[in-house]
C-alpha cells in the first residue's frame, strides 16, 4: 500500500522478518545494524559500521600493548595492559548486544553481554588494585593527577553500571517489577555510552602522566585517533527506540 507521499508503505510485520523492525540507527537505514534472524550472535561484532570499531579498539589495545612489551617490564606493567583489557571487552560486549531486536536474542545477548562486561569489571578491579599496590609500596600520592581522578570516576561508575544492569536483568523485582527494571533500561544504555568515552579520555589523560613520558612513550594522538575510529563505529549503531528517542 503505498503512502500520501506516494512511497510504498512497508510492513511493520515485514520489516521485523528482515531484522529490522522499527528500529533505526542512529545513521544508516533501517535495518543495517540488525541481526537477521538466520544469523548468530557472533556476527554481531562485524555488522554494519562495527567494522570500523573494531579497528579502532585493536588499534588502541595493541599500541597499548606494544608499549608496555617494548618497555622494561615491572609489576606497574599489569595496570595498563589490565585496563585496556577490560576496555577491549566492554566494546565487544556493546557490539554484541546493539543488533539484538528479538526476544530471543536479546535473551542470548543479554547473557553474553553480561559475561564479557564481568570479565571486563574484574579485570579492572585487577588492574586497580595493582595501582594501589604499587602507590602504597613506593610511598606514591593518590588520586592527585587528572589521569588518577578520571581513573577513579571510571572505576566507580563502571562498578555501578555492572551493579545496576545484573540487577534489572536477573533480579528486576528489586525496581518493584519488571516493568520497572524496563524503564531504565535506556538510561542503563545511555550511560554504557558515557563511560566507554570517559574509559577514553582517561587513556588519553594517561598519556600525560610521567611515567608514560619516560618509560612507555604512547602518543596523545594514538590514542586520540584510535578511540575516535572506534566510536565512529559504535555510536551509528545506536538504535534510536532502544534510547527512547
Amino acid at each position: 500500500m503505498a503512502s500520501a507521499t506516494g512511497i510504498p508503505e512497508v510492513r511493520s510485520a515485514d520489516a521485523a522478518n528482515h531484522g529490522r523492525g522499527e528500529e533505526e540507527p542512529l545513521l544508516g537505514r533501517a535495518g543495517d545494524a540488525s541481526q537477521q534472524e538466520d544469523q548468530g550472535l557472533q556476527f554481531n561484532f562485524v555488522i554494519g559500521t562495527a567494522v570500523i570499531a573494531q579497528v579502532g579498539i585493536w588499534i588502541l589495545a595493541a599500541t597499548i600493548w606494544a608499549s608496555v612489551f617494548v618497555s622494561p617490564l615491572a609489576l606497574f606493567s599489569a595496570h595498563p595492559l589490565l585496563n585496556s583489557a577490560g576496555i577491549l571487552l566492554t566494546t565487544q560486549a556493546i557490539l554484541l548486544l546493539q543488533p539484538t531486536h528479538t526476544p530471543k536474542q536479546k535473551k542470548q545477548g543479554a547473557n553474553i553481554h553480561g559475561i564479557l562486561n564481568l570479565t571486563s569489571i574484574l579485570t579492572l578491579i585487577a588492574a586497580l588494585v595493582v595501582i594501589e599496590y604499587n602507590k602504597i609500596g613506593h610511598g606514591g600520592t593518590h588520586f592527585e593527577s587528572p589521569h588518577a581522578i578520571l581513573g577513579l570516576i571510571t572505576y566507580i561508575l563502571f562498578f555501578l553500571q555492572a551493579i545496576v544492569g545484573i540487577a534489572q536483568y536477573y533480579t528486576p523485582n528489586v525496581f518493584g517489577s519488571v516493568e520497572n527494571a524496563k524503564s531504565i533500561y535506556k538510561y542503563h544504555r545511555m550511560s554504557g555510552y558515557v563511560i566507554l568515552i570517559l574509559s577514553f579520555a582517561t587513556i588519553a589523560a594517561a598519556t600525560q602522566t610521567d611515567y608514560n613520558k619516560n618509560v612507555l612513550h604512547i602518543q596523545l594522538w594514538a590514542v586520540v585517533v584510535a578511540s575516535v575510529i572506534t566510536l565512529i563505529g559504535v555510536l551509528p549503531r545506536i538504535k534510536k527506540q532502544k534510547l527512547g528517542l
